[in-house]
């Protein structure tokens, strides 16, 4: 009788985990994180408006307001109830894709929000289009020549950008395009819907404040991963093999860089939103950080907490699409490992 043999298995040697599990994991860990912090922040904003001195129905009603009247209001706005249960009425409420009204204009808050949430994402999409041109662009360009005057400007440029505030850059390209040039208007907003040049006329300066900060990070990053790349010996092995410059930058070298790039594209998401306040303040548009803004400043706590609410998601659902893809782009990422030799 033969005997067969079976080699042992190397226990050391790690398992390929499912193609789909590493981005799983990801977006698990990143959703857990969010619902934290979205959960921490409508918490807060609700105390806070709570505790304030300011009465909503006292304000609404004017100073002819009786106590019965503002008593009345009161009930109406559940504020005569446990700071507890209402919360968690809120949340409920949420749930189930009812925001409330406003305290001040009795307009449901998911139609205030929904007329003004076209202009922030118009922009916002804008402004990552222009990024992603913009830094992909200049950080190809720069890695072309490492060292050279070109990359020796472009990180120049790079470095200074990176360090100024959407709204100082929305000032200058007002003084420079608007004021100076008269290319663009200094602010203001066309739908697209109504006419798609005029949007695009309006939406350039805003777009381009939010977006010249984030091309200047995913410059520098490309650029930094393409000069360290082309120093592979897998880039070596194909210039030995007579492939040209520019074969082994775009065929070989640059789409190993995308992945660690697109992890300043995710980390950049927060940062359009969180200057979209002062860039529509500046350039006067109708989106939801003024909603807010304006909402916060009168103490009406349902369309602050609509808003926050609202902001985060496009936030969570934007960073999980740019992590998935992040992920299914870099193939150190997608040999993730099980147990035995998990990563």
């Amino acid at each position: 009788m033969t005997e067969v043999t079976v080699a042992p298995q190397i226990s050391g040697a790690p398992k390929r985990a499912p193609f789909g599990l590493p981005v799983l994991r990801g977006s698990a860990r990143l959703l857990l994180t969010s619902v934290t912090v979205l959960f921490l922040a409508s918490l807060i904003t609700f105390t806070l408006g709570a505790l304030s001195k300011n009465n909503p129905a006292a304000v609404v009603l004017g100073e002819t307001a009786t106590p019965d009247d503002i008593a009345r209001l009161n009930h109406e706005f559940g504020l005569d109830r446990p700071l507890v249960v209402r919360y968690l009425a809120w949340v409920w409420n949420a749930l189930h894709g009812d925001l409330g009204r406003s305290w001040f204009t009795t307009v449901p808050v998911s139609r205030s929000i929904q007329l003004a949430f076209p202009v922030d994402l118009s922009i916002a999409l804008y402004a990552l289009l222009l990024a992603l041109v913009i830094g992909f662009g200049a950080g190809i360009v720069a890695a072309a020549r490492p060292g050279g005057v070109i990359d020796r400007i472009i990180t120049v440029f790079c470095s200074v950008l990176a360090t100024l505030p959407p709204f100082v850059i929305g000032i200058a390209l007002i003084v420079l395009l608007a004021v100076k040039a008269r290319l663009f208007p200094a602010g203001g907003y066309s739908p697209y819907a109504i006419d798609p040049v005029h949007w695009l006329r309006y939406a350039t300066l805003p777009a381009l404040a939010l977006a010249l900060e984030v091309a200047a990070n995913i410059a520098r990053q490309l650029r930094t991963t393409l000069v360290s790349s082309q120093a592979e010996n897998y880039a070596i092995g194909a210039r030995m093999r007579g492939y040209g410059r520019a074969r082994v930058l775009f065929g070989h070298v640059l789409r190993n860089a995308v992945a660690p790039t697109l992890a300043v594209v995710t980390n950049a998401l927060p940062l359009i939103i969180g200057g979209a306040v002062m860039t529509e303040k500046l350039f006067n548009l109708p989106g939801v950080a003024q909603l807010a803004l304006q909402s916060a400043q009168r103490g009406d706590v349902p369309v602050v907490l609509g808003t926050l609410l609202v902001t985060s998601a496009v936030v969570l659902l934007g960073t999980l699409a740019l992590g998935a893809l992040q992920i299914l782009l870099d193939p150190a990422a997608r040999r993730g490992t099980l147990p035995g030799g998990r990563r």
